[in-house]
């Protein structure tokens, strides 16, 4: 049997194909606002899985839990039934206990979907905890570090807001 995709790196960026489904749209047919957080929540997840860091494996093994703090989205156009999409997450450099994140939902070159998000690592007892140097290493791979994409500006912040897309 073959594995679900974990998604694949990209120009440092994580990517994961996704199928809308008859569950993920409204009587319109069209995505359910809310269930883009369920498709960026698997972008995610699916990063840290190709990074070789695993939600279960941080929980068992160090007691962290992967938190959202913030979350802004714009919802820019809509996705129907039976497309495919990608999710497409980008990651600023790691601080203490958080992490910026910019994801983003494309149909072929349409812009779904934008999300800018801070993302805390909590202790099992609900306290914020420094980021393992394992998670750092392994989301160095993939870290805006100020230099950005072709066509953005060199030393951008790599806060969310301003992590170069």
């Amino acid at each position: 049997m073959k594995a679900p995709t974990s998604g694949r790196l990209v120009d440092g960026a994580h990517v994961l194909p996704l199928r809308i489904y008859y569950e993920d749209t409204d009587a319109a047919g069209i995505v359910y606002y809310a269930n883009w957080l369920r498709f960026l929540e698997r972008g995610r997840t699916e990063m840290l899985r190709l990074l070789g860091q695993q939600h279960s494996a941080l929980r068992e093994e160090r007691g962290i839990n992967w938190v959202v703090r913030r979350c802004t989205i714009d919802y820019l156009k809509p996705a129907r039934l039976d497309e495919t999409i990608e999710v497409v997450t980008r990651c600023g450099v790691p601080r203490g206990a958080s992490l910026d994140m910019l994801q983003e939902a494309w149909r072929g070159e349409a812009l779904l979907v934008r999300a800018d998000l801070l993302v805390a690592c909590m202790a099992a007892d609900g306290r914020p905890t420094r980021l393992p140097s394992q998670v750092r290493t392994a989301l160095s791979q993939i870290a805006t570090n100020g230099a950005g994409p072709a066509g953005t500006a060199p030393g951008a912040t790599p806060r969310s807001r301003h992590i170069p897309i």
